[in-house]
């Protein structure tokens, strides 16, 4: 009989705490939460995940943006695309976030039972503070596309959802019903085991943001899922070669060959004489194997038809567009043009080619870049025995308008060569920044070129100068 009465009276205990349990569990998965203040970012492209990230970062006050993000993910941004869970996970906890379990498998055969397991954790989360990346399908088709969203909230009294939207404007504060959500949720790669993502953002030892100077992976990682619209399938490698992007339709090895042979070795040869800064934006660098692939594609891909077998920059396609077949020279041409835009805007139409002329044929002597004589002497030294040659103060002060469409035949000739001089005296680094300095007072260059010199008669000089042009050789 005491037996009984004790059973009877410990299955009543029983009961009473599974019924309180199961209250307090109903309440606390039921109860309204909403974090506060959180400011809303929308995303780059791709970017979902990384603009969730920055949004919460600077409801936490932290200076780090959605490409910040990006860069501490360590994704490669050749392929294009912004953070999937394993990289945004990653950058995640080097920030300085416990991010705690992440990819969790639910059976589909319980998954009314599995989710609901799964919602509660999350929304214990919300009522701790601590919100949530949630990886979604943006319908519930499940061909649909994956995307990230924060979620900062449950209203109970609608059994809604709320969660900032980082792909659009306004997307603060959005709701969704829960039934809704928790069928976007689940990923159904494998229909017997479905997988549900949520990193969580519980803040840990939150590093300070290192600053960056130049363009960023980020910075690229866009520019190259834009780039993928202007390039046509099949047959071309990308390289990023910074502060370039080599796109070429030679053989891979042939293109990387050419940005680290060419272009790398011209940009730190430049950067070592002359340039301290990139240019302000990246530009690409288009390798067409023949004369063929140039002039087609410069068609399709630019709207252009050259008027030049060796290539040229397109302004409007922010682009060096290049026939490779005729060889580098060219190439280098240009990308001194893309240095001085960005390193001596003010840089006079005589000098700017001079200088990029004479890199035309070029090579390495003694660790500097060195331009050697090329196919422009022969009708220099021609012009030179004719008496055709303007005078130093006339080149100097030509306008741009007049460099470019008044030429006597002899501008760019005349330029180089003049620039080739300075170089043979060891005189054209100083020669460049007293330019660069001078140049408010000096815009044409003329004095600075006498006071770099050391010449009063510049008469004299163009004498001197014009029986150094005639000896040299090319070949």
């Amino acid at each position: 009989m005491e037996l009984r009465r004790l059973y009877t009276a410990l299955s009543a205990l029983i009961l009473v705490v599974l019924v309180v349990h199961c209250a307090r569990r109903e309440d606390t998965a039921g109860k309204g939460v909403l974090i506060e203040d959180v400011p809303h970012v929308r995303q780059k492209p791709d970017f979902c995940g990384e603009a969730c990230a920055e949004m919460y970062l600077r409801k936490l006050g932290k200076n780090m943006d959605q490409d910040y993000v990006f860069d501490r993910s360590g994704l490669d941004p050749l392929l294009g695309r912004g953070c999937r869970t394993p990289e945004l996970n990653n950058a995640l906890r080097k920030i300085g976030f416990e991010t705690g379990s992440v990819w969790h498998k639910i059976d589909a055969a319980k998954a009314d039972t599995e989710m609901e397991s799964q919602w509660e954790a999350l929304h214990a989360d919300l009522v701790k503070g601590v919100p949530s990346i949630i990886c979604t399908r943006t319908s519930p088709d499940q061909n649909a596309a994956e995307h990230f969203r924060l979620m900062l909230g449950y209203d109970s009294e609608s059994d809604e959802v709320v969660y900032h939207e980082p792909a659009e404007d306004e997307g603060a504060y959005e709701r969704m019903k829960r039934e809704l959500f928790l069928k976007l949720w689940p990923l159904k790669y494998d229909m017997r085991q479905w997988t549900v993502i949520r990193i969580r953002l519980e803040p840990g030892k939150i590093e300070e943001p290192v600053p960056t100077e130049g363009f960023t992976g980020a910075d690229y990682a866009q520019h190259i899922m834009e780039l993928g619209k202007k390039v046509p399938r099949g047959g071309f490698t990308i390289v990023i070669q910074r502060p370039f992007v080599v796109i070429g339709d030679e053989p891979p090895s042939a293109v990387t060959r050419r940005a680290e042979g060419t272009v790398k070795w011209a940009v730190d040869k430049l950067k070592q004489e002359y340039f301290s800064k990139d240019p302000s934006e990246i530009l690409d660098i288009w390798l067409f194997k023949d004369k063929a692939s140039y002039e087609k594609h410069s068609r399709e891909i630019f709207g252009d038809t050259p008027t030049t077998p060796f290539g040229y920059c397109s302004h409007e396609g922010k682009a060096l567009v290049m026939n490779i077949e005729t060889g580098g020279g060219t190439l280098v041409h240009e990308i001194v043009h893309a240095f001085v835009a960005s390193n001596f805007p003010q840089c006079p139409a005589w000098f700017n080619e001079g200088l990029a002329s004479l890199y035309e044929q070029c090579g390495d002597e003694g660790g500097h870049i060195h331009g050697y004589t090329n196919w422009r002497l022969a009708g220099l030294q021609k012009a030179v025995k004719a008496g055709g040659v303007p005078s130093l103060g006339s080149l100097t002060h030509t306008t741009d308008y007049e460099f470019y469409n008044e030429d006597p035949g002899t501008n760019y000739a005349q330029a180089r060569y003049l620039c080739y001089y300075l170089q043979q005296r060891g005189l054209l680094d100083a020669f460049y920044h007293k330019s660069v300095k001078n140049c408010k007072t000096d815009p044409t260059g003329y004095e600075t070129l006498r006071e770099v010199l050391g010449e009063e008669d510049m008469s004299a000089f163009k004498k001197e100068w014009e029986g150094f042009v005639l000896r040299l050789r090319f070949p």
